[in-house]
């Protein structure tokens, strides 16, 4: 059954000096979930260790601020453009330039998901999704902007988009078969249904799903809705509800920003395999 959260009704436990923690999703919360999901607040200079297991791969969005992520193999810039992601036995520290929240996500047995990632080839990986490209939905105004892929992060066990929902819009029933899922509300508010059960959302909410519940959304009539969507592991099936359009998409040719992107994915449909470009 869906489960939903606001991260403000989660009581902030304080890691290390100047960062506080907020559990979104974990095993006492979500007792059936394969991934944990953190909330993270830095005071400035503040630094964040990262430690990854060896079964486990990682990753964090920046949601506010401008940060350098330092590992062994260097030093990189990030602010609220950036996805991150740490694959299994990754050591690296985030340091916080300014006031910063991160969203972080942790599969513990992402192993299970993608053997190869045993290999050792999994490697770190930024993605900047202003510069990625905008896919149009052909049946209604929605946008969609990947963020974790084959492609982008180089494994199958965790896939990742974000969603722009013009104010009133709504998508299609629908259900996954093979993965759970769940969104986190950047923006915006609306109404999510679960099984045919309408619940309110709004900015700040955690909804997670469980393999084969059915879903969709709709957004508010005053504001643009976002949210960002992760599927464990990232191979499954979408089914359709009977009667409802298939969602498809189209290409854009543009970044967020309306500039050139730094790739290009052609036109596909929800309910096909993964596109080799994507």
């Amino acid at each position: 059954m869906a489960q939903k959260v606001n991260y403000r009704d989660i009581p902030a436990e304080t890691a290390v000096s100047g960062i506080s923690r907020q559990r979104l999703m974990s095993a006492a919360s979500h007792a059936k979930a394969s991934v944990w999901l953190d909330r993270y607040s830095l005071a400035p200079g503040a630094t964040l260790e990262l430690q990854i297991g060896r079964q486990q791969l990682a990753w964090f969005q920046v949601l506010q601020g401008q940060l350098s992520l330092e590992h062994a193999g260097g030093k990189a810039p990030l602010d609220d453009a950036h996805v991150c992601f740490l694959p299994p036995g990754f050591n690296g520290r985030l340091v916080a330039d300014e006031a910063l929240v991160l969203l972080v996500a942790e599969v513990p047995a992402a192993l299970q998901f993608d053997p190869a990632l045993a290999s050792g080839g999994a490697a770190l990986r930024i993605v900047d999704w202003k510069r990625e490209p905008v896919l149009n939905s052909e049946h209604d105004a929605r946008k969609r902007i990947y963020l974790v892929t084959p492609g982008l992060f180089g494994t199958t066990a965790i896939k990742g988009e974000m969603i722009i929902y013009p104010p009133g819009t709504e998508a299609a029933n629908h259900h996954h078969e093979g993965a759970e899922h769940f969104m986190y509300v950047l923006a915006g508010s609306g109404t999510a249904w679960a099984n045919e059960k309408p619940m309110a959302v709004r900015e700040g909410d955690l909804i997670w799903y469980a393999d084969r519940e059915r879903h969709y959304l709709k957004s508010d009539d005053a504001a643009e809705m976002r949210f960002v969507e992760f599927f464990v592991p990232g191979r499954y099936r979408t089914v359709w509800a009977p009667g409802a359009m298939v969602c498809t998409w189209s290409p854009t040719g543009r970044n967020i920003g309306g500039g050139a992107p730094a790739r290009e994915i052609a036109h596909h449909r929800s309910d096909a395999a993964m596109p080799s470009d994507v």
